[in-house]
């Protein structure tokens, strides 16, 4: 380079004076010539993550935490009997932060790096090789984003995921039984189907149809099938929704269910959970994006909207039904409208999310109030009714309004760098291996780990200790004093 800088100096400096003419086109030629030679040993920069894709990833990650603690155990506690608040606290609570540790132990790597269709590798057990300059791609060309931060991100989703299953057996299960049977969950439901799902290469590997080939052969089976989730309809929803209802069968009804009252002990609380559930549900939808652009802005307006049309959806139905709208139900709708975008929101439109919301409120109402009946389990906080119906909606709805035609967006097409051919029959395809695939996965799996932890800890407080409230039998404190 610096050859080339004298050159265009020489010129003119020889010009005046003719002695070093003579150099001057010497080095010019010379310089010519090693020019790009010179340039060909410059390898193209590295990317860097951008500071804004980094601090709203920091920003979203919080709000997940927040999710968690207070939003989940604060939702679950006000649906229960007082004598159970604190227990319900301590549950979600534990359980998010003992799984938060075993995610970064073994469990980033088996759902975040190669290994097989379904399980991933140990080449990043105990975050071997993860530092502050490690940078993992997001869904655009040459964009990253620090590993440490995504490892974070995905963490907050591993943790809330098995804790949403305590509200299907609240009220009767054993706290050393409720973490024992959480880590063999979490191990061998929650991070197959992860990898499943969301594993893959990542956009720089898609360069060619014979690289695409290649690369999507690595990735997971599920990924591989074509099934799109956007932020965890299968891997959060399904999952944990059809856990709850293994656990509520196997674990049989709350003493004194059907003949006795168990009114919600504070619905102020349910409301003040289910408020911060929903604010920090835009981190869980919109942050699975990954960066702060206009596609994350697309989440996040979709995600406002399918709430908003569930809740206005469900309350309208139990008005109509029951004659009087409650409290329960509009947090419930709202939650179902939350679960029913988790999968779509960034590959529909506006309008695809009100249809959506419109549809998980009803469809939900009907999941706690007739299907469950149907059943006949005492799934206790309608876990399955809303998270694994509005989970199944909204993965077969996702299929249908991404859909250009419909106001979607598509699926993008890395090769040819363009959105793909759209097929909706294709889709619902793809869509309905998730869908099955989670159902089945994750009820073989909760069987298993339910009957192991029965046979060596016990699944349930006795009737005394039933009675009397897990807060004071199970913890011996209250959750409050008069």
């Amino acid at each position: 380079m610096l050859l080339v800088l004298l050159a265009l100096a020489l010129p003119s400096f020889a010009d005046s004076n003719p002695a070093v003419a003579g150099v001057s086109a010497a080095a010019t030629n010379a310089a010519t010539a090693a020019a790009p030679a010179a340039l060909a040993q410059v390898a193209p920069a590295a990317p860097v993550p951008n500071k804004g894709d980094t601090a709203w990833m920091i920003v979203a990650t919080l709000l997940v935490v927040m999710m968690a603690a207070p939003g989940l155990g604060l939702f679950y506690g006000g649906m229960v009997r007082a004598k159970n608040m604190l227990s319900i606290l301590m549950q979600t609570l534990v359980v998010f932060c003992l799984l938060g540790v075993l995610w970064a132990i073994y469990g980033y790597s088996i759902a975040f790096t190669e290994g097989n269709a379904f399980f991933g590798g140990l080449s990043k057990v105990f975050l071997l090789g993860v530092t502050p300059d490690t940078t993992p791609t997001t869904f655009s060309k040459g964009v990253v984003v620090p590993e440490y931060i995504y490892v974070a991100f995905q963490l907050t989703f591993a943790a809330i995921t098995p804790a949403l299953i305590v509200g299907g057996i609240a009220e009767r299960v054993k706290f050393s039984a409720l973490l024992a049977f959480m880590v063999l969950w979490f191990t061998f439901s929650y991070l197959p189907i992860a990898h499943m799902v969301w594993y893959w290469a990542g956009p720089d590997a898609y360069t060619s149809d014979a690289a695409a080939a290649k690369a999507t052969a690595t990735a997971g089976f599920l990924f591989q099938k074509g099934a799109i989730d956007f932020a965890g309809g299968t891997v959060v929803h399904i999952n944990a929704g059809i856990a709850a209802l293994v656990g509520a069968v196997m674990i049989g009804k709350r003493v004194g269910f059907g003949r006795e009252t168990m009114a919600p002990h504070s619905l102020t609380m349910s409301m003040i959970g289910a408020s911060l559930l929903w604010v920090g549900w835009f981190g869980f939808n919109v942050g699975s994006n990954l960066e702060a652009n206009g596609a994350a802005a697309l989440a996040f307006v979709t995600t406002l909207l399918a709430t908003c049309a569930a809740t206005v959806s469900w309350t309208f139905v139990e008005w109509m039904l029951k004659k009087k709208p409650s409290m329960p139900g509009a947090v419930s709708g709202a939650i179902a409208g939350l679960v029913v975008i988790t999968p779509a929101c960034g590959y529909i439109g506006p309008m695809g999310a009100i249809v959506m919301g419109f549809i998980a409120g009803a469809l939900c109402y009907w999941g706690v109030n007739g299907l469950k009946r149907l059943l006949g389990v005492d799934d206790s906080l309608d876990v399955f009714g809303v998270h694994c119906v509005g989970g199944i909606a909204g993965a077969v709805l996702t299929g249908v309004f991404a859909s250009p035609k419909l106001g979607g967006t598509g699926v993008y097409d890395y090769v040819a760098n363009k959105v793909g051919d759209y097929d909706v029959f294709s889709q619902l395809m793809a869509q309905c291996w998730g869908v099955v695939t989670s159902l089945v996965w994750s009820a073989v799996v909760s069987i298993i780990a339910f009957k192991l932890v029965d046979m060596t800890i016990g699944l349930r407080v006795d009737q005394e200790m039933e009675r009397e409230g897990l807060d004071v039998s199970s913890h011996g404190e209250s959750a409050y004093h008069t």
